[in-house]
């Protein structure tokens, strides 16, 4: 039934921007609930709470996302969050040890474990096309372009600007470790990353 309702219901998509220097305030909760429509005062009250909740763990744990999925409300008027992920700040994790100790590497993609030591921006795909790319905006562009003419991608890979003959190396080894890997696009443009530190990997 609970199914059933949800797909009937057209999804929404609410944004608010918060501006960090001053976090979360009054008017962006109130904004939050006229926009989806909440118009009990004690409903409203408490939706801004948990919303306000929300963004101080996020700023807390410097974190890039939470997901909360199902998010309810009980019979009382209170929203409760029944399931939800969190993604953080692999650079912030300095800050919290005890985020970074509940690390589970066995639940992670290898490959993209060991491209992440080489400072390589991995993530596999199910397609033939293996790329190597340097900037995150023209690879996603690449892996367009090869959608568009037909192809599938293996693959996302950064190499960033900081890239040497050895990374470089080590990430073809990676995108070469994939037996659906049916050939390489390289696309590498030269003022982010030497174009001869490429050649040499």
């Amino acid at each position: 039934e609970i199914e059933e309702v949800a797909a009937k219901t057209p999804q929404k998509i609410i944004k608010v921007a918060i501006d960090p220097l001053i976090g979360f305030q009054g008017f962006h909760g109130r904004e939050l609930v006229f926009k989806l429509g909440i118009t009990d005062k004690e409903e409203q009250k408490n939706f801004i709470k948990f919303a306000s909740a929300c963004y101080k763990v996020y700023m807390d744990n410097d974190a890039e996302m939470i997901e909360i999925n199902p998010l309810i409300k009980t019979g009382d008027g209170k929203f409760i969050a029944l399931d939800a992920k969190m993604g953080f700040d692999d650079s912030a994790l300095g800050r919290h040890k005890d985020i970074e100790a509940m690390r589970d590497i066995s639940e992670e993609d290898a490959d993209e474990r060991e491209a992440s030591q080489y400072g390589l921006s991995y993530v596999s795909l199910d397609g033939e096309i293996g790329c190597m790319v340097n900037g995150a905006g023209l690879a996603m562009g690449t892996m367009d372009t090869i959608n568009y003419m037909g192809g599938t991608p293996a693959n996302f890979l950064d190499v960033g600007g900081k890239a040497n003959a050895e990374t470089v190396a080590k990430g073809f080894e990676i995108i070469l470790k994939n037996p659906n890997v049916k050939a390489i696009f390289v696309n590498i443009f030269g003022g982010i990353v030497r174009c001869d530190r490429i050649a040499n990997g």
